[in-house]
């Protein structure tokens, strides 16, 4: 077996957040990942709260930049891995019931330094649906040593 603990680092971008509202937004926290090669971004939804339909529905976008404050939408499929990614940044829709509870994820491995996730809620969810978004930064350029945890 080989070390991974001391090679990734997870962080979260949206804690675990019922999400309801009438088309609204949920703003994810940006992601820095100076020291880093690549990233992978993670959903976790649990069981939706309303009926998923093409007009009740969620989209999580992903954005990129180069500096903070100033990302854009990522529109390329080169500069992800593991899903498509639509023009407006869109990697993942939910609009049916099927498709939750479940666990998504996209690499990403554009050149930016800093990325985010938004939940973006088509319709009104009254009751809401619960997810959360992290990150695990990987491929550090410098890893750190051997772990210091004891089991003894």
């Amino acid at each position: 077996m080989k070390d991974l603990g001391n090679n990734l680092t997870p962080v979260s971008m949206t804690a675990a957040v019922v999400a309801s509202g009438n088309a609204t937004t949920t703003t994810g926290s940006e992601i820095d990942l100076q020291g880093f090669e690549g990233a992978f971004v993670m959903c976790n939804s649990g069981v939706e709260g309303d009926t998923l339909a093409a007009n009740l529905k969620y989209e999580l976008k992903l954005f990129h930049g180069d500096t903070s404050g100033s990302l854009t939408a990522v529109s390329s499929q080169l500069d992800v891995t593991d899903a498509a990614i639509a023009t407006d940044g869109t990697w993942l829709t939910l609009d049916d019931n099927a498709e939750t509870p479940q666990v998504s994820g996209i690499g990403y491995v554009g050149g930016k330094r800093y990325i985010r996730v938004d939940i973006v809620r088509t319709g009104n969810h009254s009751t809401g649906t619960p997810m959360s978004i992290s990150c695990i930064k990987g491929f550090p350029r410098h890893a750190g040593g051997a772990s210091t945890y004891s089991l003894a």
